[in-house]
């Protein structure tokens, strides 16, 4: 990184950039969750291809039914509920998901869901995922739906969501775009025969993510405000806090908000670890203090109030900002030691911290806190 910055100092940006893609071959895993991984040439030539197209909303993607070599559908049950994987198109692109949906939802058929949508971070898929969270258990409880979007080795060879891109920071293109047009698609298509999906609640839809998945959690969520009731972020970084490579891994390490984007007013919730080495944990008090401006622009102040909100095992400090109503608009959890991992998360997926506080838990408290307003 010094002969990068050195190299960037004197204005070769192309020799750091590409110094610095050598490099992340050899970087541990924990270091490839917020950056991304070169990719192919087809990739970069087909990025290039998209900051050039037209930047104007596109979300009537669709669904396909008959991928191109296996049955797309598959479900798999259990006595929490039944978890569905399926294939999305966008831009001519099909992506992976998975829905889980809670096996309460045929006991009260007429009830509407809560959905929440998941990003994984890099070197992780949508099961991962699932499996680290545990979150489909506890939607089981609450009887709520989880969409699991998942990024794919042809956009980036570590599965990384591209969120330093600025073709992936715009509304109606790019990463975003599918999260939302999915979003959106899954909220259509209820009553499906083969998926059995109920009704979801579109006044109660919810978007988090792990570091890249956090990162890009947060531009989606600021770039449809229509569409998400609240955020959730753990070890992630604010929106616009990067546009390169080279930015990002700049923003992972020091933090600096110079270079924030506007944020919607909108329910948030972070979690950071105060030892992660990976995306410094600034970042956290970062996206916080970006959520409060934009309430404050929007005329809500916010009053802080802090506590401690760990278990015997792991000390936590939890701050909460509430409106004049005393409604949580803000958290932000700062887990004490705690590394790059979803905490209180299960073993059996990657990047977990069991020891917890359980961020599942307490994210899906706070999201069914609020609704979208019509």
């Amino acid at each position: 990184m010094i002969k990068a910055t050195c190299l960037a100092g004197m204005g070769r940006l192309v020799d750091a950039t590409k110094l610095i893609q050598r490099s992340m071959t050899n970087l541990s895993q924990s270091m490839l969750h917020g950056a991304k991984v070169v990719p192919s040439t087809d990739a970069a030539n087909q990025s290039q291809a998209k900051a050039e197209s037209d930047s104007s909303a596109k979300l009537t993607a669709k669904s396909t039914t008959e991928p191109v070599a296996k049955p797309l559908i598959k479900s798999t049950s259990s006595a929490s509920g039944n978890f569905v994987e399926d294939q999305f198109e966008f831009e001519g692109q099909l992506y992976p998901y998975r829905l889980f949906v809670p096996a309460s939802a045929k006991v009260v058929p007429q009830q509407k869901f809560p959905l929440v949508v998941l990003l994984h971070g890099c070197k992780q898929d949508a099961l991962d995922f699932s499996q680290g969270t545990a979150m489909n258990q506890l939607a089981s409880e609450q009887h709520c739906l989880v969409l699991y979007p998942e990024q794919i080795t042809a956009a980036n060879s570590g599965r990384c969501w591209n969120w330093f891109e600025p073709e992936h920071q715009l509304r109606g293109q790019g990463e975003p775009g599918m999260i939302a047009a999915l979003t959106l698609h899954v909220l259509a298509s209820h009553g499906g025969k083969k998926a059995q999906i109920p009704e979801p609640d579109p006044a109660r839809v919810y978007i988090a993510g792990l570091s890249a998945g956090g990162a890009m959690a947060t531009l989606v969520a600021g770039l449809y405000p229509d569409i998400y009731a609240a955020l959730g972020v753990h070890s992630g970084l604010p929106a616009g806090s990067a546009s390169s490579l080279l930015t990002a891994l700049n923003a992972m390490q020091i933090a600096s908000p110079q270079t924030l984007a506007e944020v919607s007013a909108i329910p948030t919730i972070v979690f950071h670890g105060s030892a992660d080495a990976t995306v410094h944990p600034d970042n956290s008090e970062h996206i916080a203090r970006a959520a409060q401006a934009a309430f404050a622009q929007a005329g809500i102040i916010l009053t802080a109030c802090e506590s401690q909100g760990g278990t015997d095992a792991r000390a936590a400090l939890r701050t909460v900002y509430s409106d004049a109503k005393g409604v949580a608009q803000i958290e932000r959890w700062s887990i004490a030691e705690g590394d790059h991992a979803w905490s209180g998360g299960d073993a059996a997926g990657s990047y977990t911290d069991p020891q917890g506080p359980s961020a599942s838990a307490a994210m899906l408290a706070f999201f069914l806190q609020h609704r979208l307003k019509s």
